[in-house]
Formats: C-alpha cells, sequence, structure tokens
C-alpha cells in the first residue's frame, strides 16, 4: 500500500488519540503536519509524535497555508465541531482524502453536501466512530449479522456521565449551539451510533425529550430519545452530563427473541451479559473481553479505525465508518433535537435540520 501522509487539523482534547493512532499506523501513514490556531498546542502534539517516531511533523497555525505548502494525501479534522464541515469542504475540493471526528457536521444540509462533494471529486469521507473496533461490539454486531438475537426487539444506550462546569468553562464551545450541542451530540453519538448500527440502521420516526437542568450552557445536559426503527425494533438513549459525582456508565445492550447482550465498561469495550439460545464458536472468545478498563472513556478504537481507513484510501472502497454510516447517528440527534423543539415526533427520511434551529428556550429546566 501507499503510505500515506497526512495532516492533522486540530490539536485539542481528542488529538492525542489521533497521534496514537498515526504513531500505531507507522508502517503505513506519515503524519506530515499538525496545525492549531493554538501553536503551542500544535507544537506539543510534534513533539509527542517525534519522540515516539524520530520524525517532527511540519507544524501550521493555519492548514489553509499548510496544505497550499505541504505535499499532504488525507486529512484529519480534530477541531471544535462547529469547523468540521467547513473545514472539511474546503479539504475536499482540494481533493484531499478527509477523515473527520464526530459529528461530521451540525446539520443535514453540510454532512450530506460533505457526502455528495466527497464522492464528486472521488476521495474518502470517514467518520471517527472509533468504538465500532471496541473487541465486544465487533463481536456483538457479528451476533447480529449471524441472526444469533432472531428477531430483534428493542435496544438501549444509557451514558450516564458527570461533565461540571469547568469542563464547559476549560472550551466555551462546547454546550452551544453555534458549536457544538448538548449532550446527546458531544457524548451521546457514539453509542446512538452503535445503537443503530445493531438495531438496523433504518430510523423511521424519533422522539425525544430533553432538558437543561444543571449546567450552566446552551443545551442540554440530559437527553431521552425513543427511535423506531424501519424493521420495527425500538431503540432508546438516556444520556446525560449531571451524574454525581463522577461517571456512573457507558453501556450498550440489545435484546432479541433467542438473544441478549449487554456491553458496558467506561468505554463500551467490556462484555457483562452474552446469552444466546444456541452456541456458537465465537462464545468461547467472549470470556477474555470482560476484562480491565482503557485508560480513558476514548478507549483505543482510534487505532483500528486509522488502519481501517488507510485500508480504503488504498483500496478505492469504503471505509468502516463512511460518510453515509457518519451522518445517521448525527441525523437522528438532529431528528431528537426538532422533536423537543416541536413536542412531535418527528420523521427520518427527509430530515432537514441544524443545531442553529435550536433555541436555549427549548431546552431551559432551571
Amino acid at each position: 500500500m501507499k503510505k500515506l501522509r497526512f495532516a492533522l487539523i486540530g490539536c485539542g482534547r481528542i488529538s492525542k488519540n489521533h497521534i496514537a493512532a498515526a504513531i500505531a499506523n507507522a508502517e503505513t501513514m506519515d503524519l506530515a503536519v499538525v496545525c492549531d490556531p493554538v501553536l503551542e498546542n500544535a507544537e506539543k502534539k510534534a513533539r509527542d509524535y517525534l519522540e515516539a517516531t524520530g520524525v517532527k511533523p511540519a507544524v501550521y497555525a493555519d492548514y489553509k497555508k499548510a496544505l497550499d505548502e505541504r505535499e499532504i494525501d488525507c486529512c484529519a479534522i480534530a477541531t471544535e465541531s462547529g469547523y468540521h464541515a467547513e473545514i472539511a469542504l474546503y479539504c475536499i475540493r482540494l481533493g484531499k482524502h478527509v477523515l473527520v471526528e464526530k459529528p461530521m457536521a451540525l446539520s443535514t444540509a453540510d454532512a450530506e453536501r460533505m457526502i455528495r462533494e466527497a464522492k464528486e471529486k472521488g476521495v474518502a469521507l470517514g467518520v471517527c466512530h472509533q468504538n465500532r473496533f471496541n473487541a465486544p461490539i465487533r463481536e456483538l454486531h457479528k451476533a447480529v449479522e449471524d441472526g444469533r438475537f432472531g428477531k430483534l426487539v428493542s435496544g438501549t444506550a444509557c451514558v450516564f456521565w458527570n461533565r461540571g462546569m469547568p469542563y464547559y468553562e476549560q472550551a466555551p464551545w462546547r454546550g452551544t449551539w453555534e458549536q457544538d450541542g448538548g449532550t446527546l451530540m458531544n457524548q451521546c453519538i457514539h453509542d446512538i451510533d452503535l445503537l443503530q448500527w445493531n438495531l438496523g440502521g433504518e430510523p423511521e420516526t424519533v422522539m425525544a425529550m430533553t432538558g437543561n437542568y444543571l449546567r450552566d450552557i446552551h443545551a442540554e445536559d440530559f437527553g431521552a430519545i425513543l427511535i423506531r426503527f424501519k424493521n420495527g425494533a425500538i431503540g432508546l438513549v438516556e444520556g446525560t452530563t449531571c451524574v454525581y459525582p463522577k461517571n456512573l456508565e457507558e453501556t450498550l445492550t440489545i435484546l432479541g427473541g433467542t438473544g441478549t447482550a449487554v456491553i458496558g465498561g467506561i468505554a463500551v469495550n467490556r462484555v457483562e451479559t452474552w446469552n444466546f439460545e444456541t452456541p456458537a464458536e465465537q462464545d468461547s472468545r467472549i470470556a477474555a473481553l470482560a476484562g480491565t478498563d482503557p485508560k480513558d472513556v476514548y478507549g483505543s478504537g482510534h487505532n483500528l479505525l486509522y488502519a481501517d481507513y488507510i485500508r480504503a484510501v488504498n483500496t478505492h472502497t469504503d471505509p468502516l465508518v463512511s460518510g453515509e454510516e457518519g451522518i445517521k447517528a448525527m441525523k437522528i440527534i438532529l431528528a431528537a433535537y426538532k422533536s423537543q423543539k416541536t413536542g412531535q415526533a418527528v420523521p427520518f427520511e427527509g430530515l432537514s435540520f441544524s443545531t442553529l434551529d435550536m433555541d436555549d428556550s427549548d431546552v431551559r429546566c432551571r
């Protein structure tokens, strides 16, 4: 495979996982450039990469200047959420492959534009839903694909976390409608992705109740979503940043006529329940997946996500989490926001909505 030259655009909280993934995939990629408007953030990430590989990426404050001056194949975008679409579209229009952090955009229109223009340019668009690469999640999805659950009945995603005001004050874009959204868009989106991926991926109707109870932010700090899928299964989401005094759980449950599985731990990385009517070869692997938690809630899935993305670019195929896949969880959340705003169930098909369509009064409970 061709060794791809990457630019990392955005060197904030999540960038350490991108640096770790670049190091883990050093045989198939070079991290050639790191960019951040706060130059010292980019310098630190460049030093981290240098210490591990012996090679220091070029450091830029302006990603446009970097792309003008350097030969780059792929752009990994890890900025504030509100800039994802703008930067991705700029890179796509230059013919660069794009791997963008979640959410891929904050409006259906922008996400659809990213997908359409990537296809027109013939570049690979991937979205960072790294938890799909967790070993227990891969086993769960295999069980779904193999029909071990029988008729799918329901699935539940629970994200009970603590994010106090220092978290939001550290980066003022968090919790705003312009740059982020609330707990559903920021903290719960990974689990919503896993829920829809394992329940059929074709939502029909979305209903939601959300509210802002404790955190002094614009968007919701609690959200509950009810999703009817086209195959009849029902998905439930409950997420909050109001848990006292620390993170409680991140859990995905799938229920079917002949199977029950619960994946928990701090990053949906540990098998807690695995019961099926008919035994299968994969069951022998499950005991080993009830082990220790990773260092943080991000897990280590970025390493495998990068490997899959690099494979896709080199083979001219879609990554596991393509733009078409990445839009689904984001769109469920935007449908939930519209449901909260209107007080009605929202059809998934044909949805056109943005976080900018929300107002603080739509969720205010304080």
